[in-house]
């Protein structure tokens, strides 16, 4: 906490939250959300001791702002370092949601996805049979789905959500997929087709590098890992009558996915009407640097 006020003053400022004046209410959340994260355990406090719905409704407001705050923080970090973690990305959008998420159980439940394709796996395996493998498990053992039924709501954007409910959008089980692919060292990466997400699974060079421009064949996670070719993205990308880009069939960055993961989102709540929300997650689109 800054060290120019002291528990006393912080609780004194609470006091004053349900002061009718709006100066004077602006004056003190200005002054409360300024001290960060570290009265929010005060705040807390008094929102369970409060019986005046307008206050505990002040009071709500003016955490979630500090919580914001910190986010986009955090959401800058991660954006301009060079470890951009894609589950990490993708902790942080939840984290706007679910700002009190348990992220070592969730790594946990992913761990043990994790293990039991690894015990399953080994160097003798052809890629499709990786894949079958992992399809297997995830999908079958673990009953991974795409969310048909709800495909624009919220919740789909979301990656505690998708891993508790076990569905998700094109996206987010496709990262779901991916960050396990990642863990276990396979070279598949995201493809950011228009209106859709796949996978891409990568072959090597000369160097015995991967050779992200060599793809060996795509997956579909929204569809059971169905696995395809690009004659088929052509197909796709012709249906929706697009001129083919490289970046149809070749692997965007996590960036590129975390910025659509939180376009998902700000879209799924524009169609609910939730202006807030949307405005709140334009100011982490901007962070990205993009028009």
């Amino acid at each position: 906490m800054n060290t120019t006020i002291n528990d006393n003053e912080v609780k004194a400022l609470i006091s004053l939250l349900d002061d009718s004046d709006k100066e004077v209410f602006s004056h003190i959340e200005g002054k409360l959300i300024s001290l960060g994260s570290e009265v929010i355990p005060f705040l807390e406090d008094a929102w369970s001791h409060a019986f005046d719905a307008v206050l505990q409704q002040r009071i709500e407001a003016i955490v979630h702002k500090i919580q914001f705050e910190n986010l986009l923080e955090d959401l800058k970090l991660w954006i301009h370092t060079n470890d951009d973690n894609l589950f990490d990305g993708a902790l942080l959008l939840a984290r706007y949601q679910y700002p009190d998420l348990d992220q070592k159980r969730i790594q946990e439940s992913l761990n043990q996805i994790k293990k039991e394709i690894w015990l399953e796996i080994n160097e003798n395996l052809t890629a499709l049979e990786i894949i079958n493998i992992l399809n297997h498990i995830f999908f079958t053992n673990h009953n991974f789905s795409g969310n048909t039924t709800n495909y624009h709501a919220p919740q789909n954007s979301f990656i505690n959500i998708v891993l508790e409910s076990k569905k998700g959008n094109p996206l987010t089980l496709g990262i779901v997929y991916l960050t396990l692919a990642q863990m276990l060292g396979l070279p598949i990466y995201g493809i950011n087709l228009p209106e859709h997400f796949v996978l891409a699974y990568c072959g090597i060079d000369d160097n015995e590098q991967i050779d992200k421009k060599n793809v060996l064949f795509y997956i579909n996670p929204f569809s059971r890992g169905t696995v395809f070719g690009k004659s088929d993205i052509d197909v796709f990308v012709n249906r929706l009558n697009l001129t083919p880009q490289d970046n149809y069939y070749y692997p965007c960055s996590n960036k590129e996915m975390i910025l659509r993961m939180i376009r998902n989102l700000a879209n799924s709540y524009q169609k609910l009407g939730d202006t807030d929300k949307v405005d709140e997650l334009s100011q982490m689109i901007t962070l990205f640097n993009v028009k």
